[in-house]
Parts: C-alpha cells; sequence; structure tokens
C-alpha cells in the first residue's frame, strides 16, 4: 500500500476548540465548512459534538449531510441560501442561516415555512464581500424584525486583517460595527480564528473558531495563544527511494535545484496529485524520522524529493511528516506563497485515518 495518508487527531481538535472557548467564555460556532477544512467533516462534528455550541458551514448541502449523520446541534449557513427553494429544508431541519443581501430578504418575506428561521444579518464592516452597508443595517434589521418567519434575529460581521494587528483596520471595523447596530438587540458575532486569539475586546457573544480548530495559526508571527494549538493533521509518508549524486546534478522537472555539493537525495511518496503544494520552494522544511531538513527540486505528480545529506541513518523506509508535529501547516505554507486552509482543503486523494 502507498504509505501517503493523514492522520487526524480528534482529541487535539477538541483540545483547540476548548482553547477558544476558554479566551472568552462565549458561544462558539466550531467551522466545519470544504469538509472541516479537508479534515472529515461528520467525523469531526461527531468528535465535538459532545461540546461543541453549534456548527457552522458554507451551505445547505454541508449541512444536510451533518444533520443525516445524526448531528442535532444547531448548524449556520455562513453563505446563507441560494434559491428561495432552500427555505423549507432550513425550516424542516431547523438549520440558521446568514441573510447578506435584499434578494433573500424578499425571498424569505414571501416564503411559506413549517416553522421561522434563526437568522444572523450580515453587516459590511469593512470586508467588502458580503452583506448590507452601515448605513441601511438598521433598517434592514427592522424589516426582518417584523416578519413571522423570523423567530431570533442575531449580527454578524467579519473581519478582514485581524491576523495584521498593527494595520488599525480592525478597530475601524469594530466602531463600525458599534456604530451600524447600536440599540439593535440580539446575539452578535464577529471573531474568525484571529480575532478569538488575538482581539478580546472583540468577542461579544459568539466565536467563529475555523482555522484554529484544526492546529494551524493564523499569524506569520509568534502569537501567544495560537502557541497552545494543537495540530490535528499528520500528512505522513515514507521514503521510497534513495540516489546519491555529485555536485552540480539537477534533480527534477525544469532541473530547478542543482546539488551544490555531493547529496544524497531521498524520494518521497507525496506528490501535488495528493494536495502537497506544487509550487512549495526549495528549502521548504520537511521532518524525517523526525529530523528536520528541506525539499529539494519541483515537486511531482506522485512524488517529491528531500535533502538526506545531513541525516546519515535516514534511508530507505525512513518515517516523513510533511506537516503536523514539530511542523506547523502555517510554515509549510509560507514557503508555497500559499495558507493552510488551502493546503488542508486541497489533499485529495490521500487516506484520511482518525484517532481519539
Amino acid at each position: 500500500m502507498r504509505p501517503a495518508h493523514a492522520l487526524i487527531d480528534l482529541s487535539a481538535l477538541r483540545h483547540n476548540y476548548q482553547l477558544a472557548k476558554s479566551l472568552s467564555g462565549c458561544r462558539a460556532f466550531a467551522v466545519i465548512k470544504a469538509n472541516a477544512y479537508g479534515h472529515g467533516a461528520v467525523r469531526c462534528a461527531e468528535a465535538l459534538q459532545g461540546s461543541a455550541d453549534a456548527f457552522a458551514v458554507a451551505c445547505i448541502e454541508e449541512a444536510l449531510e451533518l444533520r443525516a449523520a445524526g448531528i442535532r446541534q444547531p448548524i449556520l449557513l455562513l453563505e446563507g441560501w441560494f434559491e428561495a427553494e432552500e427555505l423549507p429544508l432550513l425550516a424542516e431541519h431547523d438549520l440558521w442561516a446568514v441573510l447578506h443581501h435584499e434578494e433573500q430578504l424578499l425571498q424569505l418575506q414571501e416564503a411559506t415555512l413549517s416553522r421561522p428561521l434563526h437568522i444572523w444579518l450580515k453587516l459590511d464592516s469593512g470586508m467588502h464581500r458580503v452583506g448590507f452597508s452601515p448605513d441601511e443595517y438598521a433598517s434592514v434589521w427592522q424589516r426582518l424584525a417584523t416578519l413571522p418567519q423570523v423567530a431570533s434575529l442575531s449580527k454578524i460581521t467579519h473581519f478582514s486583517r485581524a491576523d495584521e494587528p498593527e494595520t488599525g483596520r480592525t478597530e475601524q471595523q469594530l466602531a463600525t460595527f458599534a456604530a451600524a447596530t447600536a440599540g439593535l438587540e440580539g446575539a452578535a458575532s464577529l471573531c474568525n480564528s484571529p480575532g478569538i486569539l488575538a482581539w478580546p475586546q472583540a468577542h461579544h457573544d459568539w466565536l467563529r473558531p475555523g482555522i484554529m480548530l484544526y492546529g494551524a495559526t493564523p499569524f506569520e508571527f509568534a502569537q501567544e495563544n495560537a502557541a497552545k494549538l494543537r495540530p490535528v493533521m499528520q500528512l505522513t509518508s515514507r521514503i521510497i527511494a534513495v540516489r546519491e549524486l555529485p555536485a552540480g546534478e539537477p534533480i527534477g522537472y525544469g532541473s530547478r535545484f542543482i546539488t551544490p555539493r555531493s547529496t544524497r537525495v531521498g524520494v518521497v511518496a507525496m506528490g501535488y496529485a495528493d494536495g502537497y503544494p506544487r509550487h512549495a520552494k526549495d528549502g521548504t522544511p520537511v521532518l524525517v524520522d523526525g529530523q528536520r531538513t528541506r525539499l529539494i527540486g519541483r515537486v511531482s505528480m506522485d512524488m517529491l524529493t528531500v535533502d538526506l545529506t545531513d541525516l546519515p541513518a535516514s534511508g530507505l523506509g525512513s518515517a516523513v511528516t510533511l506537516w503536523g508535529d514539530g511542523l506547523n501547516a502555517s510554515e509549510v505554507a509560507r514557503w508555497a506563497d500559499s495558507i493552510p486552509y488551502q493546503l488542508f482543503c486541497n489533499l485529495n486523494r490521500v487516506p484520511r485515518h482518525y484517532r481519539d
């Protein structure tokens, strides 16, 4: 059997969720959209259902998968609904929904539902992606408050630069949110992972831990709370071949790497078809038998090459960690001009195994 696989540590997942809760005492949506960032939505939801206050996904398809698996906690649709025909299903399955544009409001107003819905009204406080403008937010709120289709109203927005605390952008968004929602009763949710970790003044009623659930830091600098996260995914494989090359020899497609000295090269069963980033640079860190070494040469579809020159005890069959304990996916992502979200979500054919 090909040795590439991802081990998902569900106890680490629970630890990270509890860390988010401990930083504020607020309730928290466990964000498990995009198949729990590539970790397996159903298995992650099952692992958290004893402790999670609620879950958050992108769309109704993801929510219905969880309901079919027996998940009964509230589930919030972060993009709301896309067609009016979905609204009866939201009511039937007791799903909460974000409402972020006028057409959704009109569809809700015309809907005949078996029960009213819990609506989270999205404010565009500066992300400029979705949501109502600050000037129109209060009037939209008042319109929704009169509808029999609405069981409750809550406030929600999203930070664009909470992982960059020096920019002043989060302070601006907080001020915009406070002004636009002044006098409006109801719960509020502002914080994504960097907001939870670095902006305690923004915690409010509900948190939305996403990437931090999976143990990756959203910051490009050391951060006290992020250092307490535990990696959930161990992406591993093995050395399947060893080459001894003299100085001056090219390695891999495009001859990107030229050996600067006599080099011992290990070939790893892992490539971009598995989801490892093709654009990872020479020098990207890799662990072999728990020791740090580096990627050399361009990543291929099914294989990549690492430097074993300074690891004489390692060779054919040696264990390789691409990210996980001792090597945070956030560090690997920086070497690939990417982010850990993308690394996790791109894992295509690697089998996943789970442990509690």
